[in-house]
């Protein structure tokens, strides 16, 4: 699939590949709800809090006798049954909404969304923004462009750019967000969404797998070489040890 890209003018320059495994996985509504009900739940901080019987202030002495009254039997005047109790079954501020999912289950969702995002066709290439701080500039590149201000637009960078970012924020429902915190909320909600074209690159690095298997190839050649280095020092050792003995002629 390819998207159109343009430049930090405004102008058409070409188009883009967009990398298949990120952007032509199957569509899966199921697994995108899942991930989007846990992003939001995992979010919420609980405010409502009604006390239980041990923070209600007044006395623990039993009110009247258990038998004999031919009323009903009662405890203290902490019941939630009494005028001035605690709240049965009341919201607390400890209540605890994390949900959790499986790698791989979160991937394959944020590939679902990107996939959507891609087919309705609401993605669009930049290929480069330049590094001025100007609110007024960012505003009329995006009326160059093919977006609706005033509708939700993500802006995806593939590291920190603080010119981007500055110059957004200021602009309702325009957002920034680096590659590698991309996730299903933010692309849902997105009427557009712009990447640049190093941000594309980045993605299938981060999200294929590519710099991690980097970053290990790495890893065992330095380990190859520092085993090497090991065995050559043990060698030499050996050789030199060996060559003493060999020289040392018993005395008479």
């Amino acid at each position: 699939m390819n998207i159109d890209v343009y430049s930090s003018t405004g102008t058409k320059k070409g188009t883009v590949a967009l990398p298949k495994e990120l952007f032509e996985s199957p569509i899966n509504e199921g697994l995108m709800h899942q991930a989007l009900v846990r992003q939001q739940s995992n979010r919420r901080s609980p405010i409502a809090h009604t006390k239980s019987r041990g923070e209600i202030s007044g006395s623990t002495r039993k009110l009247f006798a258990q038998k004999g009254t031919g009323r009903a039997r009662r405890g203290s005047i902490r019941s939630p049954l009494l005028r001035g109790g605690n709240k049965a079954f009341g919201p607390l501020n400890n209540a605890n909404f994390i949900k959790d999912m499986p790698r791989i289950m979160r991937r394959k969702a944020l590939f679902s969304c990107l996939s959507l995002q891609a087919k309705n066709g609401k993605i669009i290439g930049l290929e480069s923004y330049p590094e001025a701080i100007k609110t007024k500039d960012l505003y009329k590149l995006l009326e160059k462009l093919p977006t609706n201000i005033g509708r939700h637009i993500l802006l995806v960078t593939d590291k920190k750019h603080e010119a981007l970012s500055l110059s957004a924020r200021n602009i309702p429902r325009v957002k920034t967000v680096q590659v590698s915190y991309l996730n299903p909320e933010d692309i849902l909600r997105s009427y557009h969404i712009v990447f640049l074209v190093d941000a594309i690159k980045k993605a299938e690095e981060v999200f294929s797998g590519k710099e991690k298997k980097e970053i290990k190839e790495v890893k065992d050649v330095k380990e190859k070489k520092e085993v090497k280095e090991v065995k050559e020092k043990v060698s030499s050792t050996k050789k030199t040890t060996t060559k003493k003995v060999s020289t040392s002629k018993p005395k008479p």
